[in-house]
């Protein structure tokens, strides 16, 4: 079967001590420090087969992440751009998918060939104390599925079954297998977006003010969630053009190119207060990973009791001026992940109510043999969501 796989050498940075655990299984907690003549490639590679407890996908549709692109990336050093846990490798890259059942290993008796299903990224083991805890998402044993296990950039892949959501409830509102499959490809995107907002961060009040930095997958889908639940004005700060032009479309209410805000001598905090009438953000939500630039604008507009959910990741330090934060009683909420407290089957409700339709954002779509065509067209950055169908 065709895949596009990862490959790399293990070189560690010369500031960089690798543990002796990542030494011995060469998965690496910071890929950006050891991983060097980075290298994916479509390739021929055997069908899986399931095991116990595993089902065997049919992929039907795979987006392309923004880590994605920064394992396609490389720095002038050699290294991988992405600064997370990667390895070993090779692995099938890809994360966002969509599939349909072909078969089920022993013990998996709730799902049967032809489901349709989503999946989970993260691979939490359930049994350290974090995952005893609730949260999955710091599971200290954990599997990424694109990342440390071969992911959805293929033919064909393994998953637990335990990680797999059905999709058929999409199929009323989408009218078709094809787009229902696109749209279940998009789950896991929008529940990093709602884990953000109303897990990590606890949600807000309808009627709030709500402001979204950057415009890529996850923060439209911060947008069409805030819309959904009720939020009284959506601002939303992007610097290309074709993804503000979404950010309407996905319901934001304002919409501001930083760079040209900055050529007329305006900072983006100060349009937030002045069309908030000078209340200021309820809620931010820094989907950008730029947090040496939106940071210093988050902070001075913050609402008394303000929020600001964080997701975007960038492996680089930024000044936070505390002060802001307590006497605008305000809050910085750390967020990675969508597993757990029923996130998954939540925002195929919202789908399969037609509350949320984030199809709207896929700008392109490659087959599988064009993998690398797609990614390099990624590295662009003019896209919203790229998704590539086998």
């Amino acid at each position: 079967m065709l895949a596009l796989r990862l490959h790399g050498e293990w070189i560690p940075r010369k500031d960089y001590r690798p543990t002796p655990e990542e030494e011995s299984t060469r998965k690496a907690q910071h890929g950006s420090r050891v991983w060097k003549n980075t290298t994916i490639k479509l390739e021929e590679i055997k069908r899986p087969e399931p095991g116990p407890g595993e089902v065997l996908l049919r992929i039907k549709a795979c987006g392309i992440c923004g880590s994605d692109v920064h394992m396609y990336e490389k720095d002038e050093e050699g290294y991988m751009l992405y600064p997370g846990l990667v390895g070993p490798l090779p692995v099938v890259i890809g994360h966002e998918l969509s599939g349909e059942v072909v078969e089920v290993g022993r013990g998996v008796d709730w799902l049967k060939p032809g489901d349709p299903v989503t999946c989970e990224e993260m691979w939490w083991c359930g049994i350290c104390d974090p995952c005893r805890g609730g949260l999955l998402n710091h599971c200290i044993n954990l599997e990424e599925m694109g990342f440390t296990k071969d992911g959805g950039f293929a033919e064909y892949m393994i998953v637990p079954a335990k990680y797999c959501w059905k999709i058929d409830s999409l199929l009323d509102v989408y009218k078709s297998e094809d787009r229902m499959y696109e749209a279940g490809s998009l789950v896991e995107p929008t529940s990093v977006s709602y884990n953000a907002m109303f897990v990590r961060a606890g949600g807000f009040r309808p009627g709030a003010y709500i402001v979204v930095w950057g415009c890529g997958p996850i923060g439209l889908a911060c947008i069409a969630l805030a819309k959904a639940a009720g939020a009284g004005m959506i601002i939303a700060f992007e610097v290309v053009p074709e993804r503000l032009e979404l950010a309407k479309e996905m319901g934001a209410d304002y919409t501001f190119n930083p760079k040209d805000l900055e050529a007329k001598g305006i900072q983006p905090y100060e349009k937030i207060l002045d069309v908030t009438g000078g209340w200021g953000a309820d809620m931010q939500i820094e989907a950008a990973g730029a947090p040496k630039a939106t940071l210093p604008q988050m902070e001075k507009c913050l609402a008394i009791n303000g929020k600001i959910a964080w997701i975007g990741r960038a492996d680089v330090e930024a000044p936070v001026w505390l002060e802001y934060f307590q006497v605008r009683r305000s809050q910085i909420f750390g967020s990675q992940g969508h597993s757990g407290h029923w996130i998954f089957p939540f925002v195929i409700r919202l789908m399969a109510a037609g509350k949320i339709d984030m199809t709207k954002i896929i700008t392109r779509r490659y087959r599988l043999s064009e993998g690398i065509e797609a990614l390099e067209r990624s590295t662009k950055r003019i896209d919203a969501k790229i998704t590539i169908k086998p």
